[in-house]
């Protein structure tokens, strides 16, 4: 066996690299060293870059910033994974939104790719998220918030099928991140195409086109240094009870499995609670939004409310509950 290129060397063990070029170990251990670097196309991003503040995209509530520290990271794939209903896409279309300010004010200053796979895109929550933003980012000038045009710069593509997935990441999504119009990228639901396309029996061609994706996705978020939020279902897991006799229970979890979990770099998960937070003359379910695990983040929670501005977190000491 010759070696004829990087992938080469990084392909073989230490042991078959030290017989067929006849270096010592320690060579051996720098030649491994220099031909994973020369594979590498960008620096990876450390845990210490995370958690020092590495520009990201804020939510633009500062309960829920705090939970992030400071909002979605560049350069990874963050999962957003929750049950129907739970607030998902509020949390994308609160992004696309957010994204668009400058960065003194949580944003990267460009617009938002949305990829819808299963429903139609909800316009008009987008135009009333857009007309509440002066409520939602008190801390931004009015005059600032009022200049932004916002349905203009949020780039809608439908997706039916993994083909067209494809495409759109690979000629459309490319060409807006390379003219500099979009900074983050929206796929909802990653579950969506996956689940109709292949059956059970199909599970390791299905892993396949997982992992092409999710590669497309890695390589887009590390050259154009964009934010990638990917929302995910849920499927139920049920354990017996202790009693052989008695009911098993149920929990979710994210859709998709162990293939695609080890593609992400920040896992969340959203579910609902019982009761209602009441505002004024509004009133919203109770939500929780968790970090499942993340490289900078510790695993932690935030009761959350979805409100006319969006989703913000709840305070115990300012919520008022049912």
């Amino acid at each position: 066996v010759q070696l004829k290129s990087v992938q080469d060397v990084v392909c073989a063990s230490a042991p078959d690299l030290q017989r067929l070029t006849g270096l010592s170990n320690s060579d051996v251990q720098q030649l491994i060293t220099a031909a994973a670097a020369a594979c590498r196309r960008h620096p990876p991003i450390t845990a210490q870059q995370l958690q020092h503040g590495v520009s990201g995209v804020r939510l633009g509530c500062p309960v829920l910033d705090r939970l992030l520290r400071g909002g979605l990271p560049v350069g990874g794939i963050t999962e957003l994974a929750g049950e129907s209903g739970t607030g998902k896409t509020q949390v994308g279309l609160q992004l696309s939104l957010s994204v668009q300010y400058p960065a003194e004010h949580g944003g990267l200053g460009a617009g938002a790719l949305y990829v819808c796979t299963e429903d139609s895109f909800p316009i008009k929550r987008l135009h009333q998220l857009i007309g509440e933003q002066v409520c939602l980012r008190s801390d931004v000038p009015a005059d600032l918030v009022n200049s932004l045009r916002f349905s203009d710069h949020v780039y809608i593509e439908h997706a039916a099928d993994l083909d067209s997935l494809q495409v759109c990441l690979t000629r459309r999504a490319r060409l807006l991140l390379a003219r500099g119009l979009v900074r983050l990228i929206v796929v909802d639901s990653v579950a969506a195409l996956f689940r109709a396309e292949f059956q059970a029996d199909d599970w390791l061609e299905r892993n396949r086109r997982l992992l092409t994706f999710s590669s497309m996705l890695h390589h887009l978020s590390q050259e154009f240094s964009t934010p990638v939020l990917c929302i995910n279902q849920v499927t139920d897991v049920f354990s017996q009870s202790h009693n052989s006799m008695g009911p098993s229970s149920s929990t979710v979890s994210p859709a998709l499995g162990l293939a695609w979990a080890n593609q992400v770099m920040v896992r969340l998960m959203m579910r609902r609670l019982q009761g209602m937070v009441i505002r004024g003359e509004q009133s919203s379910a109770l939500r929780r939004l968790e970090v499942v695990f993340a490289p900078h983040l510790a695993r932690d929670g935030q009761d959350t409310a979805v409100w006319t501005e969006g989703l913000r977190g709840v305070e115990s000491w300012t919520s008022n509950r049912k």
